[in-house]
């Protein structure tokens, strides 16, 4: 059950890549060598362009200056949290960009997987499949397991075409690993309910929140998983047994 669900919406995970309060990039034009440029009859004030260097992507515009270049996440008590360095100073935006990607993939895989753990352990399927999800990839017949790799397959690949840039086969290490300049990391613009906020500090709200729910789910399926490992019990299992343990039953008593 885990896994169809996990099939099922992998490829739809809704995209609210929303952005951090807009910040903008003053660029001024400046020179030392002497002026012999064409008088235009603006003022100084009207000669200062302010523009971004990089056009706004769901009202985000990278700042360099910012922390991961500006992108949402950072929430208290921790705030802005990157103890290994991830988004360290000379990072470049790409690969921020290539590491929000994954976290926000990442982060909705495991809330696919959190609510399967669970359905998937309790809700009878089809196939006969039982006992802990860790055991039920492998009960899977061969035709149900071959199309799941196939429609993980093609969620990859059209996730790759949406968001990464063509390879270059001539010069492959120009366009390796490189994101469009115009993506936003986990928008595939998919929205069928019309969540997707319009206004850039409701996206950035909204990406935050969906950060923040990945990033448990990611600790919570681990937990789980390496419990199974362990125990070879489902969820409930072990929290029953663990419930008979602080009651003072004994949980291996089978005559109870």
């Amino acid at each position: 059950m885990k896994y169809l669900l996990f099939t099922s919406l992998i490829g739809s995970s809704c995209a609210f890549a929303p952005a951090l309060t807009q910040q903008r990039i003053t660029s001024r034009r400046s020179s030392t060598e002497p002026s012999n440029d064409v008088d235009t009859g603006l003022s100084p004030e009207e000669s200062e362009q302010v523009t971004p260097s990089v056009a706004p992507i769901n009202g985000w515009i990278p700042d360099d200056s910012l922390p991961c270049y500006g992108l949402p996440g950072a929430v208290a008590p921790t705030g802005y949290f990157d103890p290994i360095g991830f988004s360290r100073s000379g990072i470049t935006l790409d690969e921020v960009k290539r590491y929000r990607e994954a976290e926000v993939q990442h982060g909705r895989v495991a809330m696919i997987a959190a609510v399967g753990y669970l359905a998937g352990e309790t809700i009878p399927g089809p196939f006969s499949i039982t006992g802990p999800a860790n055991d039920q990839l492998q009960q899977m017949p061969p035709a149900a397991f071959a199309f799941l790799t196939l429609a993980i397959g093609t969620a990859e690949i059209t996730r790759a075409k949406i968001g990464w840039v063509e390879p270059d086969l001539g010069s492959w290490t120009r366009t390796l690993f490189k994101l469009r300049d115009s993506y936003y990391p986990g928008d595939l613009g998919f929205d069928p309910l019309g969540l997707k906020p319009s206004n850039a500090k409701d996206f950035a709200n909204m990406q935050t929140k969906e950060l923040q729910n990945g990033r448990l789910a990611m600790l919570g399926v681990a937990g789980m998983c390496s419990q199974e490992l362990v125990n070879h019990k489902t969820i409930l299992e072990t929290f029953d047994f663990y419930q008979k343990v602080y009651s003072g039953i004994n949980p291996y008593d089978v005559s109870l």
